[in-house]
């Protein structure tokens, strides 16, 4: 049975370890991340530390399984990460109804997610769950010294009626 609530602070060094060890199989099909690896753990630290109020997370069995942000606490999902093993048990589905609830809930019609354009399991997952690509953007990494190519993923949450010009009968 898993549970969803809001993340406490005494769990943000977990959390950054699940961000990272999600992140790095979602790069590894970007390449070798073993350079960048330290300062993508300096990236969650820092994250979950300063923004852990942001942050949902998912137990299942007692145990953080996976957390999600909206950092701005807009309509943008920031970070969506669930640990390795608890992928494909349906938890990071459980955890995205709350996180789409929560943007409702605060006034937006719509969520947005955004990620590299060869995370196939990300783009797929979202995909299943409503999410269409919306567009497509190239960026030179300095980083990584290659163009890395993302992708913004965005579904409607709010059914709006369509405008129309005159009286409706």
């Amino acid at each position: 049975m898993a549970t969803i609530r809001n993340a406490r602070e005494d769990e943000t060094g977990i959390l950054s370890e699940i961000g990272l060890r999600a992140w790095e199989k979602a790069m590894s099909s970007v390449g070798d991340m073993a350079g960048i690896r330290e300062n993508a753990r300096a990236a969650f630290d820092n994250f979950t530390q300063s923004s852990w109020l942001t942050i949902t997370v998912v137990e299942h069995g007692g145990a953080l399984a996976g957390w999600a942000a909206r950092e701005k606490l807009d309509e943008l999902i920031s970070d969506f990460w669930i640990d390795l093993p608890f992928q494909r048990q349906g938890l990071g589905k459980a955890l995205l109804a709350v996180v789409e609830s929560d943007i409702v809930r605060q006034g937006f019609v719509s969520a947005r997610v955004e990620t590299h354009a060869l995370n196939e399991q990300a783009i797929g997952f979202f995909g299943r769950n409503g999410y269409r690509i919306n567009w497509l953007s190239a960026t030179y990494s300095q980083k990584l010294d290659r163009e890395v190519q993302s992708v913004g993923l965005s579904k409607e949450l709010v059914e709006t009626s369509p405008e129309t010009y005159g009286p409706a009968y």
